[in-house]
């Protein structure tokens, strides 16, 4: 066990921002420092929550924009009951690719079911997880459609969504971002990715310990 507290930092964007190679450099940097750290993803992380990742991704799947939001809890809720609350009270610095903003910006924003409604839902399923910092990653539309297409990969069902749909994403993300400034912290992910990590260490440098 960690002799200092769990925290959860979690990074949230729209695809093709890059949130899985900061991801991935942020754990890297953590963990050079001598931190215990665990890096999850949403949906995801156990088994169920997997489960469900696959059904909200399938292109086939016709799914009402509310049963969409309470999908995406369920899978949220059981990570935070299996891994997430756990993780964090054996003092990991838990390090998760996406939590309840993106349920706020894609649901509540882009599929207009309203930031309040899917907070409210979100508040049972997140068992009393809240960040201590978020990460949100910029990127305007058209490059990170690029980044996508580079990939080579297959749309998924989100993914293919009009323009429209991920203009009120991004409006909705840039919104919370405004209302909740000292947790949320925007980066610009058009920088190089060492820049990207540079300016996400910068953006939690007040919750590491002084030893770190």
């Amino acid at each position: 066990m960690s002799d200092g507290p769990g925290r959860l930092i979690t990074i949230e964007g729209l695809d093709g921002t890059g949130k899985t190679t900061l991801s991935v450099a942020l754990g890297d940097a953590l963990t050079a420092r001598g931190l215990p750290v665990t890096r999850l993803r949403e949906p995801g992380g156990v088994a169920l929550s997997e489960r469900i990742r696959a059904l909200v991704a399938d292109p086939e799947a016709r799914i009402a924009p509310h049963a969409e939001a309470l999908l995406f809890a369920a899978a949220r809720a059981q990570l935070c009951v299996e891994r997430l609350v756990p993780l964090l009270a054996d003092g990991q610095w838990v390090i998760l690719d996406r939590f309840v903003d993106s349920s706020l910006a894609y649901q509540g924003g882009g599929r207009e079911l309203g930031v309040d409604v899917v907070a409210g839902i979100n508040r049972v399923a997140t068992a009393g997880c809240v960040p201590d910092r978020t990460l949100l990653l910029r990127l305007d539309r058209a490059t990170g459609l690029a980044r996508l297409s580079d990939r080579g990969e297959a749309s998924d069902r989100m993914e293919r969504e009009s323009d429209a749909f991920f203009a009120r994403v991004a409006a909705t993300y840039d919104a919370l971002a405004a209302d909740d400034p000292q947790r949320i912290r925007t980066l610009d992910a058009g920088l190089s990715p060492d820049a990207v990590l540079a300016a996400a260490l910068d953006g939690i440098a007040d919750l590491l310990p002084g030893d770190a």
